[in-house]
């Protein structure tokens, strides 16, 4: 009892002290148009005239190049590398540079391409880049815009252009966040799966399936088909890859894709939309139907059939379907090779793996489930917006409510809520898919998406939490950096930060200094003993990044006492149990968190703002 009334009074002195005072406030030159995370702990944030970047520990700006005002898709990272990518328009020209992250200084440039980058895939031991850019992106949430993507294949080393390609024709693009009195906003393409680069061969997703030859552009192989259910995102599975084929999902189908010659070896037909898959041994499993992201105002929107399939990889037999799920289907996830957990509207179901038999099913009263999980205890966790239960041996273990506060425009509310419960899925790992294999023992096959970027990792909060759950196995940061900027030419630095495996990059050529080259740096203004050491601490977040697995999913609520006000709750999935608290009344929409240090990012104005996460 002590204890209990110590840590009380102790929070309430915290909630007295801490309210709406943020830990650390960076002060921009005007107003922060967007913000976004990297995996090396800096905040990179862009506002009407120039882009920044701050460290996330400290609220310290580090460098600041002028710009002028850029659409939040004009900056894009390259996974497992110290480059991003930033796109200008220069009258009747463009500009991409590939620029160090942690100086900001640009590492090479290209004026042959337009646009800003939508999504990436990257090999780096064989120096190509491809980058999918489209130009004229912006429009207003709610109207239908329709582009036609350029793909461009570079050396990642120089920027040098290999082959580009343009697309036949114009397609749907995707909101960047949705909401009331946004006005005009900028477009993506974060409802197509990203490009991927295996064995020397370039896929795209955009009107069907396309691979090409990554070295000279040459078209193998194409089946054209309506990508994405009309006015739905991500409808379709991710690819996934084994040590001989590709497995590709569309218009009802799958097919094998032999990775050495890009034939298709075989088909499995008439499936319906196959949103999900995961190669376990010998057999492929298909999810069909479920609930995704409606591109006109993000709402949830549920399209059959609905039920799971299971295929031979070696032949494409269909092994079983099931059939048994209704209205609102979730992700998959296996507690072991025998048993996959599915839920649907109603009931938490388990499958049979080898025969497709139902073997167990519980009601798990949340309503408009959208995620199953597993805890670290084995245990099916069900959950939505608002509620989340956790369920074993045939009963309920726990269940948590935290509804969205009252007060307040209705959409902005909703958005805060949605994208505090999606903060999880940024993380992936620990309680989805690939943790339940683990324990059995077994490898989850998935398609080298840490050499892929999309928008689905930054943009997150505009995704059905289904969506984000079947993505989040996947969404995991290396161990590996391949180092074209500072990183790679400090002495030693490897060493200094244990457990970073660095590939030093090859850069061909330096480029000439351009016009938005570096007006500020913290960096250029250190000793070099001082300069190694905070690189090495950047390589050390980034290390602890990528040995994090989310525990805490958030809630945006109405507090109860001492707090008594507006802010996020964080549950501890595996033990049901409020541990955590974020006492930032009024995020901006965009708000964000980095789990490394304990922080919540908000922008308000010109100001971008870091709030503590209290830990109880």
């Amino acid at each position: 009892m002590r204890l209990l009334a110590y840590l009380i009074c102790l929070l309430s002195v915290l909630s007295a002290t801490v309210v709406s005072q943020p830990t650390w406030q960076a002060d921009l030159d005007s107003k922060i148009r967007f913000y976004q995370t990297t995996d090396f702990g800096l905040v990179l944030a862009g506002t009407e005239r120039s882009l920044y970047a701050v460290d996330g520990q400290t609220g310290e700006r580090l460098w600041r190049r002028e710009t002028g005002r850029i659409n939040e898709t004009a900056v894009t990272p390259i996974p497992d590398t110290d480059l991003i990518l930033v796109t200008q328009d220069l009258g009747s020209k463009s500009r991409l540079e590939a620029v160090d992250v942690i100086t900001g200084r640009s590492v090479w440039q290209s004026e042959k391409v337009k646009g800003d980058v939508m999504q990436l895939a990257v090999e780096p031991s064989a120096d190509r880049l491809a980058v999918v850019l489209v130009k004229d992106t912006k429009g207003d949430v709610g109207s239908e815009l329709k582009r036609k993507p350029i793909v461009h294949v570079l050396r990642l080393s120089d920027g040098e252009e290999l082959w580009k390609k343009e697309l036949d024709g114009s397609i749907e693009m995707m909101p960047s966040r949705f909401g009331d009195g946004l006005g005009e906003i900028a477009f993506t393409l974060d409802n197509y799966r990203a490009p991927l680069m295996v064995d020397g061969r370039l896929f795209l997703f955009y009107d069907g399936a396309t691979s090409y030859d990554a070295r000279t552009g040459k078209e193998k192989e194409r089946e054209k088909f309506r990508i994405n259910e009309a006015g739905l995102a991500l409808t379709e599975a991710d690819p996934v890859i084994d040590e001989s084929r590709i497995y590709l999902s569309g218009r009802g189908r799958i097919r094998a894709v032999n990775r050495r010659t890009g034939n298709v070896e075989w088909k499995a037909d008439d499936l319906g939309n196959a949103a999900e898959m995961a190669l376990i041994g010998s057999t492929l499993y298909v999810r069909t139907g479920g609930q995704f992201t409606r591109l006109k105002d993000g709402e949830l929107e549920s399209k059959g059939p609905y039920g799971v399939a299971a295929i031979d990889v070696a032949s494409g037999e269909v092994r079983w379907r099931f059939k048994g799920a209704d209205k609102g289907l979730t992700n998959f996830v296996f507690t072991d090779a025998d048993t996959i957990l599915i839920a649907d509207r109603d009931d938490l179901i388990s499958i049979d793996a080898r025969t497709g038999k139902r073997k167990d099913k519980l009601e798990h009263k949340i309503e408009r489930a959208q995620f199953v999980l597993l805890n670290e205890r084995g245990d099916a966790v069900v959950g939505g917006r608002d509620e989340i239960a956790s369920f074993a041996y045939g009963r309920e273990v726990w269940r948590v409510r935290h509804k969205a506060p009252g007060r307040g425009a209705f959409r902005v509310v909703a958005g805060i809520a949605l994208r505090a419960t999606a903060l999880y899925f940024r993380y992936g790992g620990l309680a989805t898919s690939a943790f339940g294999i683990a324990r059995g023992g077994l490898n989850l096959a998935s398609a080298a998406n840490s050499f892929r970027w999309s928008g689905l990792r930054s943009r997150f909060g505009s995704f059905d939490l289904t969506t984000l759950a079947s993505n989040s196995a996947r969404n995991y940061v290396s161990g590996r950096i391949y180092t074209f900027g500072s990183l790679g030419r400090t002495a030693n630095l490897a060493n200094r930060a244990s457990g970073v495996q660095m590939i030093r990059g090859n850069i061909a050529r330096r480029i000439t200094p351009s016009g938005t080259e570096v007006r500020e740096s913290v960096l250029d203004r250190l000793d070099p003993t001082r300069y190694a050491d905070r690189l090495s601490e950047y390589l050390l977040r980034r290390n602890r990044l990528a040995e994090l697995r989310g525990s805490h999913m958030y809630f945006y609520t109405d507090m109860k006492k001492p707090f008594d006000r507006k802010g996020l709750v964080g549950v501890n999935i595996h033990t049901g149990r409020d541990t955590r608290y974020i006492l930032a009344s009024d995020p901006d929409p965009q708000f964000v968190t980095d789990e490394t240090v304990s922080l919540l990012y908000s922008a308000d104005g010109e100001k971008l703002q870091a709030f503590d996460v209290l830990a109880q």
